[in-house]
């Protein structure tokens, strides 16, 4: 029974970087005042709740597209601070591990776990 609780308990660790990466994106939409895009990212994380593989699919594109705002987001911060001679390599590093860390959680729904649960097979 124990090893049952253990599995359970490690699937549901497996939402903690997808659920932060969408909230950090939400905060980031947030900041522009783009309440759409803070809509859209409280919605993708409902969207979880939905065992199916489109819903599946969705959210993993979503935070493909979330890396490629955090990339962007680093290009043209890059420009602003290059351009009022302020240093840049600190917040280039901060935004790109925020950057990788929401692409990696896109590839969450690669593993056996989640591949099992969307039924992505």
């Amino acid at each position: 029974m124990s090893l049952l609780l253990y599995t359970n308990a490690m699937k549901r660790l497996l939402y903690v970087p997808i659920v932060l990466s969408l909230i950090v994106l939400g905060a980031h939409f947030l900041r522009d005042a783009n309440h759409l895009g803070v809509a859209v990212a409280v919605g993708l994380t409902g969207l979880l709740f939905v065992k199916r593989p489109a819903a599946a699919r969705v959210v993993q594109v979503a935070l493909v597209l979330g890396a490629l705002e955090w990339v962007w987001t680093i290009y043209a911060l890059v420009q602003v601070r290059t351009a009022m001679g302020m240093p840049a390599t600190r917040m280039m590093v901060i935004l790109g591990v925020v950057a990788a860390a929401t692409a990696l959680s896109a590839g969450l729904f690669q593993t056996k776990a989640l591949k099992r649960i969307y039924r992505l097979d």
